[in-house]
């Protein structure tokens, strides 16, 4: 076993590197022991497996049965000789109770006599058990097999299955490692000194397969690696590639092999490796490699150096420029600081010289009018007391009710005066009151109101483009209100107009100057639906105050024009979808020979709105806008009933589909 897997690890692989990789090679015969390693260990025809079964055979096994056995399994095997051969009957050479194995060197003869009582020999399960049981902890992990826990009724193994066992898990082992070889030769069978037995030495190198191996490796090469991992390694030996190499790894090391000139005879280039015959010539290799590697570190460390000094320096720098600044500012603060609290000690004095001359003169003032009101106050009372002491007894009631009278309408009207609610239209707050001011309260309050409503249309009277957006909301109201389900989403939306921003447009303004066509109501981008099929596909869509146009999205170029004089209607569903018809005149132009226009536009109100006005504008009449989910469409000369309908699940946009003179669509 230990020659098979030398055989495969050297012999066997080295060939088959060379062959995968492409490299001329004249192949080397040898001899592959597997031949023999099967017939030593093969289930059911191997000479340890008969041994094992006539072991446990029952009946009387012997040494003669085990043979006859060999005899009856093996006698055709190319390797194995017996007695019961004709070519060996007469063989004296070959005992009786004896057979040949030919191995790789040579033919051994093994002899029969002990081998059932040796394969047999196998240690009692209660002696196992009492050296498990001993205090010593050495004898216990010799005998593992006497442990109570761990028993089992198996019958133990034969000695030729363990040796079977161990043989496997150190080939296992071997196969998994990277394993050297190490041959050993014995000069001679005496164990002298300066003693050479040639034909001893010639046995062992033929029995080992060193003739054989030193074939392959003088007929080979001796080391071989991969092309990225030898241009990485040696990539700084050539100019073209250090520091990086662009191309194909082995272009690379063959740049490398040229400008060191090794000559083509020391390597040679298989699919993924670089073969290098001559160990002298790797070796210079790797001395060019490590002076290189010495000339890269000698400049890094220049390099690295520099920085570090320079980089000292800009600190240094960048020190001393803090400092100064710092110092400098701090000798301007000082001096700021002085010259600011002069002036704020000069101002404070000169402003609490004004201030007490205000205050002492308001203090004055404030003397005199109390003193006034004082004296105005007796002289009131004098006066009152005077004129009102011979009625005082008629007329003091209704004099009393008439003062508490106006003194609670005043406090009421002050009252409203501050807690006025605000100066909106809609806002419907107002102040609580007294049951005693109640229908003055109401009388106020629709003065208010009116008020405000005044207020506010002056307010929309004096900003233009305001009362233009209420009117256009006004159309959508009158339009919409009540019969189209996602209006209401649209009232608190300004309406944008221009979203495309086509004013601003190079690409529209070459359009527009083609069609006649320079100012834009509305602009955006819509999916046009086809009629004939129910397919949608991105279009640009302009209203103009001439025309609508349907342009590329892209370059803004228009695929239809089609004025507003031949626009007959509108229509559009009652629910909560975008899709719009434009119904054309048939015959108007060319668009309007292919039909009406159906279009799926994201503000559909705002669309529809402008539209409309616009339309009556040009048309100097009532505009019709179609409400309804069943509408009829115009397809070139036939007409197509177009239904909407409700979907029964919820789905991102609305589906068109198109079979026969119906399209149904599905919101």
């Amino acid at each position: 076993k230990l020659q098979q897997i030398f055989i495969e690890l050297t012999l066997h692989s080295e060939q088959e590197e060379y062959e995968r990789e492409g490299v001329k090679w004249e192949h080397i015969d040898y001899f592959n022991n597997n031949v023999v390693c099967e017939l030593i260990e093969k289930p059911n025809i191997g000479v340890l497996s008969i041994l094992d079964d006539e072991c446990i055979r029952p009946g009387d096994p012997s040494d003669m049965t085990f043979l006859h056995k060999m005899d009856q399994r093996c006698l055709k095997h190319e390797h194995y000789q017996s007695r019961a051969d004709k070519q060996f009957h007469s063989d004296r050479t070959l005992p009786r109770n004896a057979f040949r194995v030919k191995h790789y060197a040579g033919t051994v003869t093994y002899c029969v006599d002990g081998f059932i009582d040796k394969n047999k020999d196998a240690l009692h399960r209660d002696l196992s058990k009492a050296m498990y049981s001993c205090d010593h902890l050495l004898l216990k992990t010799f005998f593992i097999e006497g442990d109570p826990e761990n028993t089992s009724l198996k019958r133990a193994p034969t000695a030729g299955s363990q040796f079977k066992v161990s043989v496997a898990e150190l080939m296992k082992n071997l196969v998994s490692k990277n394993p050297n070889y190490i041959r050993c030769i014995k000069p001679n069978d005496k164990k002298k000194a300066s003693m050479f037995d040639e034909a001893l030495i010639l046995h062992q190198a033929r029995y080992l397969g060193l003739m054989e191996n030193i074939r392959v490796r003088r007929a080979g090469y001796a080391f071989r690696q991969a092309y990225d991992t030898t241009l990485q390694r040696y990539k700084m030996l050539a100019g073209k590639t250090w520091p990086m190499w662009k191309g194909a790894p082995r272009q690379g090391v063959v740049e490398i092999f040229k400008e060191l000139k090794i000559p083509k005879q020391e390597f040679a280039c298989g699919r993924s490796k670089i073969f290098i015959r001559n160990p002298k010539t790797l070796f210079d290799l790797e001395d060019q490699r490590r002076e290189a590697l010495q000339r890269i570190a000698t400049l890094i460390q220049a390099v690295y150096r520099g920085w570090v000094l320079r980089t000292k320096f800009l600190a240094m720098r960048w020190a001393c420029n803090i400092f100064a600044s710092n110092w400098k500012c701090v000798l301007q603060q000082r001096k700021f600081l002085k010259i600011r609290g002069a002036a704020v000690t000069f101002q404070s004095h000169y402003k609490g010289l004004v201030e007490r001359r205000k205050f002492n003169a308001h203090m004055y003032r404030k003397r005199c009018e109390w003193s006034a009101h004082i004296i105005h106050k007796y002289y009131l009372g004098w006066r009152v007391r005077r004129d009102m002491r011979r009625q005082f007894k008629s007329v003091a009631g209704p004099v009393l009710v008439r003062a508490a009278r106006r003194w609670l309408r005043r406090k009421f009207l002050l009252t409203l005066r501050d807690n006025l609610p605000t100066s909106s239209p809609t806002c419907q707050e107002w102040p609580p009151c007294s049951p005693l001011f109640r229908d003055a309260s109401r009388l106020l309050r629709d003065l208010h109101h009116q008020w405000r409503c005044s207020l506010y249309r002056q307010r929309i009277e004096d900003n233009p483009k305001r009362k233009a957006v209420i009117l256009e909301k006004l159309v959508a109201s009158s339009t919409f209100s009540g019969k189209k389900a996602c209006y209401m989403a649209s009232v608190g939306k300004p309406f944008l107009g221009d979203s495309l921003r086509l004013a601003d447009d190079k690409r529209w303004m070459a359009t527009a100057t083609a069609t006649n066509d320079p100012l834009v109501v509305w602009s955006g981008h819509v999916m046009k639906i086809h009629r004939a099929s129910g397919t949608a596909i991105q279009k640009s869509l302009a209203i103009t105050s001439k025309a609508f146009l349907v342009l590329e999205t892209k370059t803004l170029k228009a695929t239809y024009r089609v004025s507003l004089l031949n626009l007959q209607a509108i229509s559009c569903s009652t629910l909560r979808d975008n899709i719009v018809v434009f119904h054309v005149k048939a015959g108007s132009d060319e668009a309007g020979r292919k039909g009406d226009f159906i279009f799926q536009a994201p503000r559909v109100i705002e669309l529809i709105t402008k539209t409309k006005r616009v339309a009556q504008d040009i048309q100097r009449a009532a505009f019709t806008v179609n409400i309804s989910n069943q509408t009829v469409v115009r397809v070139k000369e036939a007409q197509v009933q177009m239904n909407f309908k409700q979907a029964t699940q919820q789905q991102d946009a609305p589906a068109c589909k198109r079979a026969g003179n119906k399209i149904e669509v599905l919101v």
